[in-house]
């Protein structure tokens, strides 16, 4: 007969002890590598703004039409004798721009230029090569979290096309006899918008990942709908200016007027409907193209204030934090732009208003991400 065992004995002390309940535990094992990806969406968004910088001083430089032929494989290989440098040389001189403009250069000021645009087509397929390695490395390591595939694959299916839209663009300026001497502005503005595109679509990968996914899907529940519905007019609306910004580039129509408020003495510049059809002269007048993108700026700046005021009575700090410094970086971009105009846009204001144009989109993007997804404070201010 077994002995009495007392209340406070321990029983069946050889059994393995039960797991202790951890949180997150459906995050950890479903989660894929979200921070290693959010890392590599994260060198992504950095070389395609370094790609929209370089870009933009091919642009300045005049130097998008160095390059003839669309090449995306041999093409990375540039010139590597005196004769290679001359052949291409010699096919530059077959178009426009060389006849009209610039029959003074030497091959050394034509290497200047060519170095320019291949450097832009080379970040291009830099871009492209570290997606391709990224995409099928964490695809082969079976590491991408569940539903995220098919958002991946959109990064780098839209820098195909952007490669194709870049031929595009400067197919429209690569013309004998037909005096052209640049790219087609709606071309570039096609060219500029899609890269703004991608940008936003890394960003907006890169905000999501930064947070567990339980804790999105319980963010999801206090989404601010109004706030996020004005963000997201006030980033279509930054697009539309962006846009506007590429027409203005696109005919060097900001060194056209170089006073401000007005344009040439008046509100209006003169011949705003210069060219027939009249539809031409808001692509190529470079007046009313100036004009217009003054009047967006202006419009832009007074919507901003609205949805900054309507931000700042959000119940979320880091909200309202974001609205502020989506507001800031605006005012620093109109103060840009005035600047850009008065100077004659020289290419270190040229330049740095389009670095702020990045800047201010993301901001804007961000603002609309908190909007949607409010991270909750405690009564103290701590992150929840």
């Amino acid at each position: 007969m077994s002995s009495k065992r007392s209340i406070f004995e321990d029983v069946a002390t050889d059994e393995p002890e039960r797991p202790v309940p951890q949180p997150g535990l459906i995050d950890r094992g479903r989660g894929g590598a979200r921070r290693g990806i959010r890392a590599w969406l994260m060198i992504l968004f950095a070389l395609v703004v370094a790609m929209i910088v370089v870009g933009g001083m091919t642009r300045l430089t005049d130097s998008g039409l160095s390059i003839t032929e669309w090449r995306p494989v041999t093409g990375a290989i540039p010139p590597l004798s005196e004769a290679d440098w001359q052949a291409e040389f010699d096919k530059y001189k077959q178009i426009d721009q060389w006849r009209i403009e610039n029959q003074w250069m030497e091959l050394a000021d034509f290497k200047t230029i060519y170095w320019w645009e291949w450097g832009h087509r080379q970040l291009g397929r830099v871009i492209g090569l570290v997606w391709a390695l990224g995409f099928l490395g964490f695809l082969v390591a079976r590491r991408i979290p569940p539903g995220w595939t098919g958002r991946l694959v959109i990064p780098g299916a839209l820098g195909g096309v952007q490669g194709a839209i870049g031929w595009w663009m400067v197919a429209s300026g690569v013309t004998q006899g037909e005096g052209m001497t640049s790219v087609a502005s709606y071309r570039l503005a096609v060219h500029l918008g899609l890269a703004f595109v991608i940008l936003g679509v890394i960003a907006w990968y890169v905000f999501q990942l930064g947070r567990p996914e339980r804790e999105l899907m319980q963010a999801r529940r206090a989404k601010e709908a109004k706030l996020f519905g004005l963000a997201t007019g006030w980033l279509h609306f930054a697009f539309l200016q962006i846009l506007l910004g590429a027409l203005v580039a696109g005919i060097d129509a900001g060194r056209g007027y170089s006073d401000w408020p007005l344009m040439a003495g008046q509100i209006i510049p003169p011949d705003p409907f210069l060219f027939e059809p009249a539809w031409r002269n808001f692509f190529e007048n470079p007046g009313l193209v100036q004009f217009i993108h003054r009047v967006a700026g202006y419009l832009l700046l007074i919507f901003g204030i609205v949805v900054w005021l309507r931000g700042r009575r959000s119940a979320h700090g880091h909200t309202r934090l974001a609205f502020s410094a989506a507001f800031a970086a605006l005012l620093v971009q109109t103060a840009l732009g005035i600047v850009t105009v008065l100077y004659s846009a020289p290419w270190q204001a040229a330049i740095l208003h389009q670095l702020m144009a990045v800047v201010v989109w993301v901001l804007i993007l961000r603002a609309r991400f908190l909007a949607g997804y409010p991270i909750a404070t405690s009564v103290r201010g701590a992150g929840a």
